[in-house]
């Protein structure tokens, strides 16, 4: 009797295609191939599962690790994937290195997610060392005892790289903090430093201030020595110049020309020392204009004339028609020192002034004919108190500043100097200036020579100085050159004197007493005589405020203790009719 049929086993062996026999019959070649199809599969599935690169293990979250590859078995340092299996079948005892909790953490993330993606971990290798590694955990859907699949990659060199990254880090914060700790000190040093510094250019500059003052001090004291100094000299110097014109027995004489050459020297080398203190000082400033060449020259020749004359040198002067653009006084004052030297150390000859134009400059040249000085020499014969054992013996030569104050008028007017000199043949000065770029349009003074023709008889002249021996000894030369002199202390006095008549000429000194000066005597005068009132204002104060003030009126100005030839030529040119 045939068995009742099971509907299921009907509608699954349809399926399969296993019916009846004449159906079974009909399918086997499809069901060989499906099968063949299948164990194609499993095939492949085993040969990537077994040559995979990373290393794939399959488990039972229940019963452990059931198989892996020989990827994963060389990873932990196997020798196949059945020796891990035996040696690591726990997976929370043996197989993850954390042990019991790591496993039951994972455990509750894949039954609740189904999968744990890049769970990075570290597992123990077989010879006890560890290995990090990156796992991606499935949990298969399909099976009853929860088994997962894992694929585990090694993660070791980057995690070394990432810690050699970490220790770099560390290191070079440790650096950078222990830079940081050596810069904070340097800088404590440096703020240290600069704190020492600052004290330091506090007390220079209280040094220099100190310094300052002191040479402030010096200067009025140089001053106010030197007015009270020059006076005596001045007074002494016209004395000489009035004996000199007196006709006195040969011994008499010769005591005159001897003291008249000791006050010389005395002179000469109270200037130098006055020259240089005020050439020291930092708000002296040239004043440039343009100068006739020949106004320049011939008051020196004249001046110096009777100096080469008593030295037995002859003193010839080429001029030219050529102006230049300078500080007149500046200028002079090199070239008197250039004069005065070339007279000074010329045994036997003579001293040739000259001019030669070279471009837009003039070179002023001093010639002399003595002995020379040798090459080796020429920058120290410019350095101050330096003097060459060149001259005739026993003959004053002043304390050597003469060339050390032309060096700095060089420097203040930036001209050049240049020395050219051959021993036993002489010697060349010379100061190059530049030409002016217009031509004077004012009539040149004709040459002294011209002046000194000028008479002094019965000319009215004023003197108005506040030292009695000055005014006494000034009276005395002016008389003898046949003036008729009228002396005041004052304006005052001098307006009382002169009776309502002006005179030919007033000769004023600057300083006065009641802290007056002589040019507010002038402008007095000149108030009531008429501005074109002829004067001259000799001085022992060689600052720059006497020289502007006595500008500002237009009267010249000679510095005591003045020379008696100087001061005759002054007062040609100030009283000759084509003044």
């Amino acid at each position: 009797m045939p068995r009742p049929s099971d509907p299921r086993r009907d509608v699954l062996t349809g399926l399969l295609g296993l019916g009846s026999q004449s159906s079974r019959k009909s399918y086997y070649p499809e069901l060989l191939a499906r099968l063949e199809e299948l164990e194609a599969e499993r095939n492949r599935y085993k040969w990537l599962f077994e040559n995979a690169v990373h290393g794939i293990f399959q488990a039972s979250l229940a019963s452990g690790l059931s198989t892996a590859n020989r990827s994963l078995a060389r990873m932990l340092g196997y020798q196949s994937a059945a020796e891990l299996v035996a040696a690591r079948g726990s997976l929370g005892g043996q197989f993850f290195i954390g042990g019991e909790s790591e496993f039951q953490c994972i455990r509750q993330q894949l039954l609740r997610k189904g999968e744990l993606t890049g769970y990075e971990t570290r597992l123990a290798r077989a010879d006890g060392s560890v290995m990090d590694v990156r796992m991606n955990i499935l949990l298969r859907p399909d099976a009853n005892d929860h088994v997962i699949e894992a694929f585990v990659a090694d993660v070791t060199e980057r995690k070394q790289a990432q810690l050699a990254m970490q220790q770099l880090n560390d290191e070079l914060e440790q650096r950078v903090q222990q830079r940081t700790h050596e810069l904070e000190g340097l800088n404590e040093s440096l703020r240290y430093e600069i704190i020492e510094h600052e004290r330091t250019q506090g007390e220079l500059r209280k040094a220099r201030d100190a310094a300052e003052q002191a040479n402030r001090s010096k200067d009025r004291y140089l001053a106010a020595a030197s007015h009270d100094l020059l006076q005596p000299l001045n007074a002494a110097r016209l004395l000489m110049a009035t004996l000199g014109d007196v006709a006195l027995p040969d011994s008499a004489r010769l005591l005159v020309e001897r003291s008249h050459t000791a006050l010389e020297s005395a002179e000469d080398m109270l200037s130098d020392l006055l020259d240089i203190s005020r050439l020291d000082q930092p708000n002296l400033k040239p004043e440039y204009s343009d100068c006739s060449v020949n106004e320049l020259l011939q008051p020196l020749l004249s001046e110096f004339g009777s100096v080469a004359e008593a030295a037995g040198v002859s003193l010839r002067g080429r001029t030219c028609a050529h102006a230049v653009h300078t500080d007149f006084r500046l200028l002079s004052r090199i070239l008197r020192n250039f004069i005065s030297n070339a007279i000074r150390y010329t045994e036997c000859g003579g001293v040739l002034v000259g001019c030669r134009r070279r471009g837009r400059d003039l070179w002023i040249e001093v010639w002399d004919t003595g002995r020379g000085i040798d090459r080796a020499h020429f920058r120290q014969i410019f350095q101050e108190f330096n003097q060459l054992d060149i001259g005739r013996p026993g003959q004053r030569r002043g304390v050597g500043l003469g060339l050390a104050i032309v060096e700095r008028i060089s420097r203040l007017l930036k001209v050049e100097v240049q020395v050219r000199s051959r021993l036993g043949r002489g010697s060349v000065f010379s100061v190059r200036v530049p030409l002016a770029r217009q031509p004077l349009a004012t009539q040149q003074r004709s040459s002294l020579g011209a002046h000194l023709a000028v008479p002094l008889q019965g000319r009215r002249l004023l003197v108005i100085d506040n030292e009695q021996m000055v005014l006494q000894s000034m009276q005395g030369l002016l008389q003898q050159w046949g003036a008729d002199v009228l002396t005041a202390a004052d304006h005052e006095q001098a307006l009382s004197c002169l009776q309502g008549r002006a005179p030919d000429l007033a000769l004023v000194d600057y300083h006065l007493d009641g802290g007056r000066t002589g040019l507010q005597a002038l402008a007095a005068l000149r108030a009531q005589f008429g501005e074109d009132l002829p004067a001259l204002m000799i001085t022992a104060d060689r600052t720059e405020d006497c020289r502007q003030g006595a500008r500002a009126l237009g009267v010249s100005v000679l510095n005591k203790p003045i020379k008696a030839g100087k001061l005759r030529a002054s007062l040609d040119t100030l009283l000759s009719p084509r003044r």
